[in-house]
């Protein structure tokens, strides 16, 4: 009896040991697997935010505050180097109260608009001290956006923000836009979903699920709040630095090589940003889901495979009164991809679609000047050389 007894009790020691150790060895693991997920966040996180926080770093804005006095427009120039149309800009801020509005252009690094540069003394000393090389279709394009916004957000007298390109008129005088966006509690963004649209990378799920993605004009109006979220965003910036960039064009000289690259995932940025940032934030009941700038596309072929529209750009010829008024009296946008007509509406009372329009030549600024389609110009004063 005592022999079987002994003999029953040894397997059970041995049973209980092996699972203690089992248990151990799961909690070790555990550990384990816990630390190398939590380095691999910690690398993730640097390689995607490291250029990103060097580049825009966060400022600190007091949350809730509530602007009382009298509000400014924000005009935020996105140029590649130069203004060529500053003698229009020059008549539409002439003789406008200076507390009504700002300036900030995001120039190429270390040009500097002084007398020698601009005809206009409003854009001397305008330009950001921290700009960046630009290039189309690249993720800098949307880093020289929040640049700007950024720089605007300092004054809190800024409420409206305006993106405008180095091409852009006005299609009023400064009273009516002013008065047009003040009157509108709402950000101006042109924003849509399209079905065919092939741009999002499935890499950015889950940070950026797809039902999110947008696309749409880069020429936004934001409010304050809005333009906020656009320069503290730390999470939808580094996302698209990683995976939404062009597809580089075909280059003769690569042979071969050309069928590897159009093979990779085509993705413009600017397109796609601040859509799909304002709605990942769900502030799209806060806006106009359209831009106030106009753009005349134009359907082309690019090369013999790929198909792509291009903005027309107005000359002197097709820059008169006429265009001009066919342009302020549009007052509806038709979203093909949604089936979505949208009537152009501010506080619920509708209104023309654009205050804004590109993309122009100089010539077809000085007509819209000479013949005071946007303001009274002497031509003649062009002619003279910059001092």
């Amino acid at each position: 009896m005592t022999k079987k007894a002994q003999a029953s009790f040894k397997p059970g020691l041995s049973m209980r040991h092996v699972l203690c150790l089992g248990w151990k060895l799961v909690i070790l693991v555990s550990v384990v697997l816990c630390l190398l997920a939590f380095l691999r966040i910690q690398q993730y996180s640097q390689s995607t935010d490291s250029s990103f926080s060097a580049s825009l770093p966060r400022k600190s804005r007091l949350l809730g505050y509530q602007f009382r006095g009298r509000p400014k427009i924000a005009f935020l120039f996105l140029v590649r180097r130069n203004l060529p149309l500053d003698f229009l800009w020059e008549n539409f801020f002439e003789n406008v109260d200076k507390r009504d509005f700002s300036i900030y252009i995001h120039s190429e690094p270390g040009f500097r608009f002084d007398e020698s540069t601009t005809r206009s003394a409003f854009f001397y000393d305008r330009q950001l001290k921290n700009s960046i090389k630009v290039a189309w279709g690249e993720v800098s394009m949307i880093e020289a956006e929040r640049l700007l916004f950024e720089a605007a957000l300092e004054d809190p007298t800024n409420q409206r923000f305006v993106l405008l390109s180095d091409s852009c008129v006005p299609l009023y005088n400064f009273s009516y836009i002013y008065k047009y966006l003040m009157d509108s509690p709402r950000s101006f963004v042109d924003s849509f979903l399209d079905k065919k649209d092939v741009r999002y990378n499935p890499k950015m799920s889950p940070v950026i699920p797809k039902k999110k993605w947008r696309k749409g004009s880069q020429w936004v109006t934001l409010t304050r709040r809005h333009a906020e979220v656009v320069v503290d965003d730390e999470i939808v910036f580094p996302i698209f630095r990683k995976f939404c960039k062009r597809r580089p064009p075909i280059d003769a000289s690569r042979g071969k090589m050309n069928l590897k690259l159009q093979k990779q995932h085509n993705c413009i940025p600017d397109e796609h940003y601040v859509q799909t940032l304002l709605a990942m934030n769900d502030l799209e009941a806060e806006l106009e889901r359209r831009t106030v700038t106009y753009t005349l596309w134009n359907q082309s072929m690019a090369n013999t495979e790929n198909e792509a529209w291009h903005p027309h750009t107005f000359g002197y010829a097709d820059a008169g009164p006429q265009q001009i008024k066919r342009i302020r009296g549009i007052n509806h946008v038709f979203y093909e991809t949604e089936f979505r007509t949208e009537w152009c509406s501010n506080n619920s009372t509708y209104v023309p679609c654009f205050l804004f329009a590109r993309k122009f030549s100089q010539g077809a600024a000085m007509r819209l000047l000479s013949q005071g389609v946007v303001g009274n110009f002497d031509v003649s004063t062009l002619l003279e050389p910059p001092p």
